[in-house]
């Protein structure tokens, strides 16, 4: 699913919110999330799962195709840890 296909079935399901609306409050979740993460926050939904951010260190890495050693720069990276309740849902208990 992407972005626009999310702010449509929210649009379907709540007709008394104009689709110009739903995509001002997605697109204001998203840049919030956005924010707290650049600023070294944690995001928790509860339920659905925790976004964070890992740093990685400098590393030497290599080119698959030369073989070659390249330097890898260090870097943060988004991390997403998922809830309790949205991993039952992706696997339900079989009775």
């Amino acid at each position: 699913m992407i972005k626009s296909e999310l702010i449509q079935k929210i649009a379907e399901k709540n007709p008394h919110l104009y689709h110009r609306d739903v995509e001002r409050i997605i697109n204001t979740v998203f840049d919030q999330i956005i924010k707290a993460l650049h600023d070294g926050d944690r995001v928790e939904l509860r339920g659905f799962g925790a976004f964070s951010v890992k740093s990685r260190e400098q590393r030497v890495g290599r080119n698959p195709r030369t073989g070659d050693s390249v330097r890898v720069e260090a870097k943060r990276v988004p991390f997403f840890k998922t809830g309790k309740e949205l991993r039952a849902r992706l696997n339900p208990t079989q009775s």
